[in-house]
């Protein structure tokens, strides 16, 4: 059984979470700059064997598109290009940044930890692949 992969896409930074390898907890991983997704994602693959990605699709409120909606749909074609054989789930995301920075203080982080964006970034991500984890 490999593991799930949960992507927080940003055109600049792309927060990553994975689950163990039995699929009961999902764990943040790293927030990696959106040039260098793909690549990272190969390399894990081959240490670690992913078995699907759980992408998170951002919309508004009424779930119409929001602005970053396009960039993600273009982001989750590559990933269906690079890794035709590994099904892509997309899981909605509204919320996820507010959610990561309420756990992240009631973790009782730091204020410049908080204002870390990347450490948001994957904190979401595990945020989405906890919320796909439970919705299966």
């Amino acid at each position: 059984m490999g593991r799930i992969i949960a992507i927080d896409y940003g055109t600049k930074r792309v927060g990553l979470a994975a689950t163990d390898p039995l699929q009961i907890i999902a764990s943040a991983l790293d927030t990696i700059h959106a040039k260098d997704v793909l690549q990272f994602l190969k390399n894990y693959d081959l240490s670690e064997g992913i078995e699907s990605f759980v992408l998170g699709m951002p919309k508004k409120l009424d779930g119409t598109d929001t602005n970053a909606t396009p960039h993600v749909r273009q982001f989750h074609k590559q990933l269906k290009k690079h890794f035709p054989e590994k099904p892509v789930y997309l899981h909605d995301e509204r919320f996820t940044s507010k959610m990561a920075m309420d756990a992240m203080i009631a973790g009782g982080s730091k204020k410049k930890d908080r204002r870390e964006k990347g450490n948001i970034d994957k904190i979401s991500a595990t945020i989405i692949l906890q919320s796909y984890l439970e919705s299966r």
